[in-house]
């Protein structure tokens, strides 16, 4: 921040006032919210839908680094992650309710920054922020996001309903947020060791698999295609955690083998020119490294004429009995197990200690 950019300290706010300024310009838009900011609780209507609800909790140094994150792509990723769940379920998000910790190194213009980009979420997905809370931390930022969804009961799709013979579809291209963090997480790097010389990030030309990492996207509007082409998924998941993790709650969930074809995995081409930089298979990006927020979903083969002109969708593979086992079919058609290795964040802190 320059010397002739404001800062307002949140000491000089309190609680109530710093809550007031994050969230004055939030105006509920759904019917089903009734009361939002501004009392003891949000007020939401009963529908005649089942209601969904997902929580989130990202902390600073785990889920995100402020060195190469803008707070408002921060805020917009920590809003469209948590939708992400409820499309998932073959759902619509509604409602959402923020809470911050965070330290006395963040002024009001940096929150404002980060509720810019919640703001931006909610109003692309027509989402309303109905309340939240706020309180001080010792070290770093810390972000709970609860997601209020609906859906009609019959429209309600589980991870663990996939059927034998059902197609694996996935929805746009994966592996480009995993590039992307690379990407940034190597400039980070020649950074750190440029010891105060001006040197600049190299991130021109890659703004897709930046795009992918910082500002990910809801498939809403895959739910909503499906929808008018009157296809339900058999079972369905976002991809957080990498493709082949996915894949294989799906099967063990529902009870069931899977056959995924490693040439049919859709990858973009400036996320298999990224992955060649770093000398890696550019499929096992796709595989392991999540946050895409792809759909993974299956569907009965009756179904295939009906999604086989969508351009966003790929079949992938298809379910087989459970003795058949999980299965990654390589490009030379050779069968190997499938194995999840994304990123288990209670995994890597228990390897650091």
């Amino acid at each position: 921040m320059s010397k002739s950019e404001k800062r307002t300290e949140l000491e000089q706010l309190g609680e109530f006032g710093l809550i007031d300024e994050l969230t004055k310009d939030f105006e509920p838009i759904n019917d089903s919210t009734i009361k939002s900011i501004g009392d003891d609780a949000a007020v939401l209507a009963p529908t005649k839908n089942q209601r969904l609800i997902s929580t989130d909790l990202l902390v600073e140094g785990i889920h995100f680094d402020l060195m190469y994150t803008p707070l408002k792509h921060l805020g917009y990723k920590s809003a469209v992650v948590n939708f992400s769940d409820i499309v998932a379920m073959n759902g619509t998000p509604k409602q959402m309710i923020v809470g911050l910790a965070v330290s006395n190194r963040f002024s009001l213009e940096a929150l404002k920054e980060l509720y810019a980009g919640f703001k931006a979420a909610c109003k692309k997905y027509n989402v309303d922020l109905v309340g939240g809370d706020t309180t001080s931390s010792s070290s770093g930022l810390f972000i709970s996001v609860s997601i209020v969804g609906e859906a009609p009961e019959e429209d309600v799709v589980y991870r663990s309903t996939a059927m034998q013979g059902d197609l694996l579809c996935v929805t746009g291209d994966l592996g480009g947020a995993y590039m992307g963090l690379m990407l940034l997480e190597r400039e980070k790097k020649v950074f750190r060791e440029s010891k105060g010389a001006n040197i600049q990030p190299d991130l021109s030309g890659f703004d897709y698999i930046l795009g992918r990492q910082l500002r990910p996207e809801a498939r809403l509007d895959i739910v909503q295609a499906l929808k008018k082409l009157d296809v339900k998924p058999t079972s369905m998941i976002d991809i957080s955690d990498g493709l082949a993790s996915e894949a294989l709650h799906i099967a063990r969930d529902s009870g069931l083998g899977v056959n995924l074809y490693e040439e049919k995995i859709p990858i973009d081409y400036s996320t298999h020119n990224m992955a060649e930089q770093f000398k890696l298979v550019p499929s096992l990006a796709a595989l392991n490294g999540g946050e895409d927020y792809e759909l993974l979903f299956t569907i009965d083969q009756k179904d295939y004429d009906k999604i086989k002109g969508m351009r966003e969708i790929t079949v992938i593979g298809h379910m087989v009995d459970k003795s058949f086992g999980e299965n990654l079919i390589t490009n030379d058609n050779c069968s190997i197990p499938l194995k999840a290795q994304g990123w288990d964040h209670m995994k890597q802190d228990s390897e650091k200690k």
